[in-house]
This record gives structure tokens, C-alpha cells and sequence, in this order.
């Protein structure tokens, strides 16, 4: 989903062949219009539109995908952590049906990281009765199948202007998911799973945040190997009868403030790119995009597939 703000490539038909252009996206209607760096206004029509892509906001390099990526695995750590050959394979008990894909699955995380771990990485889930799932962000390794779950990972700066707050109205911040928030949540993720929150000497600090009966959220602060201390957003749920009342922005506008609270400077949520209601939310919030990511199958990529 792409939307008016959004950074994109667009490649069009002229009358004597194709052409693209790399702008930022000012209109959607009547006609597409994206603003060039230099300024220019290029206007088209949406008949002519072969295809379009967003962009990351400004240059991301693989290193800065490794730092996010780095943060947002110790905020879904699972239960059981294991470091083989520069990815990190996380598992928890309850999740193997894919309730929480972040937290039962291995990443490539460090430069060393490569396909030729793939035997041991099915091994490791193996034994433990798991699918191998495997968290692709784009540009890490240079796989093409295009997996499951396309997901865009979408960041912002936290501003001084955020400040600490509770939820509105009944709204609470807690260190634990009580049994409310659960009901709201929905998805049978385990409790030690849901807060689980770092590894080893990479701890983290996590919170769940409700307004009572009709929305709940949670939030992890990690730091990245380069020292940034990243607030991830996650589980936000709104109940089905309390929708579009402004539930989830107070949930997230809570966590944020919290967040400021305990050191985070960057904020970022991972999206699925058809969840178009989400998208929407977060990019009214200031998220753009920083790197996309997929999930696939480890066994898909062995020799004898």
C-alpha cells in the first residue's frame, strides 16, 4: 500500500516506451503526481502506470538493516534463544502454529551470516518439534523465493515532544498482560513469550498498555549494537465494536511516552503489507519506511528441495 507522503518508484508509458521517475508521492487522484528531488512535479495518468514501489525515506544501508533488525529480535526473543554461525534461532512453547512468526524464527543478524547454516537451523528446530521459519530482511542474504508474510518495517524519531501518559479514560501500563488484555488480544500467544524480552547481558524492558475493554498494545525498548535504544510497537488490537474511536493512536501515543521514559530515541512497527488499516495509522503517526522483510521456510532452501 503506498500513500500520499510515501517515497516511490514509478514506472510509467510514454507514447514511444517506458520511463520511471523517483520522487516523493504528492497525489493519488485525479492524476499520480510525484515530486522529484529537484522539485519537479511529474503528473500521470493511473492508466499509464505500470508498477510502483516504495522506498525507504532516505539511503538505509545493510549495516542500519542489521542494527533494527538486532533490536526488534531481542524484543521477540522467545523462550529459547540459540546463536549458530551469525543468525539468531528463537523458539517458545505454543507458538510452532505460526501464532507469532517474530518469536519462532531464526535472522541473520551478524555479517558472517550465510545459507550454509540452513542444515543446522532445520536441526535445531527439529528437535524441538518446530517448523524452521526464517525472518528475511530484504538485501541481508541473496535469497529470491518471495516466502510468506511480506512485511514492511516502518520507524520514526521520538521526539522531546513526547512525553509520558497513561492511556486514556480506565487506560493502565503494566508489566505483565492481565487477563483482560488477553481476551482483547486475541491470538494464543504464551504469557512468557509475550513478555519476554531480550538475551543474556542484551536486556530489555517491555510493558502492555489497555484501555479497559476496548484496546491493548505492547511495547519493547532494546538497544541495538550501536547503542540505539529502539522502542518496538506491537499486539496492538482494537476490540471489534470499539473500532475507529481512536483506541489504537492512544494505545500507541501511551507507549511512546513510555518508551521516552526508559532511554528509546527511534520507535518502529512491522507491518503486514496488506494490513491496509495499520499502515494507514502509523504513517499518520510520522512511521515511514525503512526495510521490508519476509518469512520462509529453511527446508525450502536445501539442496535436496
Amino acid at each position: 500500500m503506498t500513500s500520499v507522503g510515501d517515497r516511490v518508484s514509478l514506472r510509467y508509458r510514454l507514447p514511444d516506451g517506458l520511463t520511471d521517475v523517483v520522487g516523493e508521492l504528492a497525489a493519488l487522484s485525479p492524476l499520480i503526481s510525484v515530486r522529484t528531488k529537484s522539485g519537479e512535479m511529474v503528473h500521470i495518468a493511473p492508466a499509464d502506470v505500470v508498477s510502483m514501489r516504495e522506498l525507504s525515506h532516505v539511503t538505509v544501508r545493510n549495516s542500519e538493516i542489521r542494527e533494527l533488525e538486532h533490536a526488534a529480535a531481542l524484543a521477540w526473543p522467545g523462550t529459547e534463544q540459540h546463536w549458530c554461525d551469525g543468525w539468531l534461532l528463537r523458539a517458545g512453547p505454543g507458538i510452532g502454529e505460526g501464532h507469532t512468526s517474530r518469536a519462532n524464527s531464526a535472522v541473520p543478524l551478524l555479517f558472517e551470516a550465510n545459507l550454509h547454516a540452513l542444515p543446522t537451523i532445520v536441526d535445531w528446530y527439529a528437535r524441538r518439534g518446530l517448523p524452521a521459519w526464517l525472518a528475511l530482511p530484504e538485501r541481508l542474504l541473496p535469497v529470491k523465493t518471495p516466502g510468506t508474510k511480506p512485511t514492511r518495517v516502518l520507524v520514526r524519531d521520538i521526539t522531546p515532544d513526547i512525553t509520558p501518559e497513561d492511556v486514556p479514560g480506565d487506560g493502565t501500563l503494566r508489566p505483565t498482560p492481565d487477563a483482560e488484555w488477553l481476551r482483547i488480544y486475541e491470538r494464543a500467544v504464551p504469557v512468557e513469550v509475550l513478555t519476554a524480552v531480550g538475551t543474556g547481558e542484551e536486556a530489555g524492558e517491555v510493558t502492555f498498555a489497555a484501555v479497559e475493554g476496548a484496546a491493548v498494545g505492547r511495547a519493547a525498548v532494546t538497544t541495538s549494537p550501536g547503542g540505539t535504544r529502539w522502542a518496538g510497537l506491537s499486539a496492538v488490537r482494537v476490540a471489534e465494536d470499539s473500532r475507529r474511536r481512536g483506541h489504537a493512536r492512544a494505545v500507541c501515543s501511551a507507549l511512546l511516552g513510555w518508551a521516552a521514559t526508559r532511554g528509546a530515541t527511534r520507535a518502529y512497527v512491522q507491518v503486514l503489507a496488506d494490513n491496509s488499516p495499520a499502515a494507514t495509522l502509523y504513517h499518520s503517526m510520522g512511521f515511514r519506511l525503512h526495510h521490508t522483510l519476509r518469512y520462509l521456510r529453511a527446508e525450502s532452501l536445501l539442496p535436496h528441495a
